[in-house]
């Protein structure tokens, strides 16, 4: 039997009114270390989608996770099902199950579950699950696509500098100094950039790596992460689409929630969660704090900054309407169509500005080079 407890192996084999001698342990077999150890939301979203089809079918619950479990094609998400299934058999519920796996099934993810066994609406909550999940990973794919050309730029831009001062530019130091004179001004400052480079090469490579550790750091801690919050929304192209991305993420989770029959506090609570901005977060956890004294979502809201006036409009009709859900997920949609058209937008402007950037970077090291070569090439002519 598979199970992560030898309690799990005896409830179940009791159930069956087996008489238990013994339970040992199968001996341990080497694994691949944790970090290759991955499951996706991908992954996550195959798997929500595939179950609803299961269960829409009629297929018992324990049947579904035991296909599921054997055709994944992911073996670490397989392990995770077939250890579902055996809580379940144990006598769990389908959500207490998933959620003793936190880092694989959030707090969303498992609500809206317990929301649907409750209902009986698993198979609805499911295919809900599955969409909301594969629209997320859409707009991650957007952000993400959008950062690879000027990432790109500037990687090469780096490399190609690093090697003309710290190999390229020595040897035309050592030709102007066998030549004698006087070198221009920028020529030496360059020189002596280079000497600096090849002098301190190590400590600055080792100096960078742990620059970029200690902010990675300190981006974790709520003060580090709410300063550069604070940087990111002073900059105002991306202020717009940071700002987008949260309403959009927000909204998409609270009308799943919401059209899945979770508690609209319990839903605000797992939202606030969502927004990948800790200043929008506090926002929402104080508009539910305003909803659970028996205030509107709207009216808060409309006192929120960072919150468009556009979704305070919708959820007014919304709430008026008595179609709260629906309203929010369009809010989603125009947010989502409305970060693609900003990423384009501003991609498009960053682009020439990295060209002009580069351009300028390169082309001063090679003016500073050049112009000693022009004024040797007189003074010998």
């Amino acid at each position: 039997m598979v199970a992560t407890r030898r309690e799990d192996v005896a409830g179940f084999l009791r159930k069956e009114n087996i008489l238990i001698t013994s339970i040992k342990p199968k001996p341990k077999e080497w694994k691949p270390p944790r970090f290759t150890r991955k499951i996706s939301d991908r992954d996550v979203a195959v798997f929500s989608r595939q179950f609803s089809s299961m269960i829409d079918a009629g297929l018992p619950l324990v049947q579904c996770l035991e296909i599921l479990s054997s055709q994944s094609n992911n073996p670490f998400l397989s392990d995770v099902i077939a250890q579902t299934k055996i809580a379940v058999e144990g006598g769990a519920t389908f959500s207490d199950a998933l959620r003793r796996h936190p880092d694989i099934f959030n707090a969303m993810y498992v609500n809206m579950m317990a929301a649907g066994e409750a209902s009986g609406n698993l198979d609805v909550v499911s295919k809900r699950l599955a969409l909301h999940t594969e629209k997320l990973i859409k707009l991650k794919h957007k952000v993400k696509s959008s950062m690879i050309y000027p990432s790109v730029v500037i990687g090469v831009a780096m490399v190609v500098t690093t090697i003309l001062l710290v190999w390229v530019v020595p040897i035309f130091a050592k030709m102007f100094t066998d030549f004698g004179g006087t070198l221009p001004w920028l020529t030496q400052l360059l020189i002596r950039v280079s000497d600096f480079m090849r002098g301190y090469f190590i400590l600055m490579v080792i100096g960078l790596f742990l620059t970029g550790w200690a902010l990675r750091k300190y981006g974790k801690t709520d003060q580090g992460r709410m300063r550069i919050e604070a940087i990111a929304l002073a900059i105002p192209g991306i202020r717009a689409i940071v700002v987008k991305i949260a309403v959009a993420r927000f909204s998409r989770t609270l009308g799943t929630l919401i059209a899945s029959g979770v508690p609209i506090l319990d839903g605000m609570g797992i939202a606030a969660k969502t927004c990948d901005i800790r200043m929008m977060e506090q926002a929402v956890l104080r508009i539910r704090q305003d909803v659970s004294e028996g205030k509107t979502i709207a009216e808060p809201l409309g006192k929120e900054p960072l919150f468009p006036k556009m979704v305070v409009q919708m959820i007014v009709v919304g709430e008026t309407t008595g179609s709260l859900d629906v309203m929010l997920n369009k809010v989603a949609d125009f947010y989502e169509d409305d970060v693609d058209a900003a990423i384009t937008a501003f991609t498009a402007l960053l682009e020439p500005a990295l060209m002009v950037f580069v351009g300028l970077t390169i082309g001063t090291i090679v003016m500073a080079i050049t112009l000693p070569i022009f004024r040797m090439a007189a003074l010998v002519g």
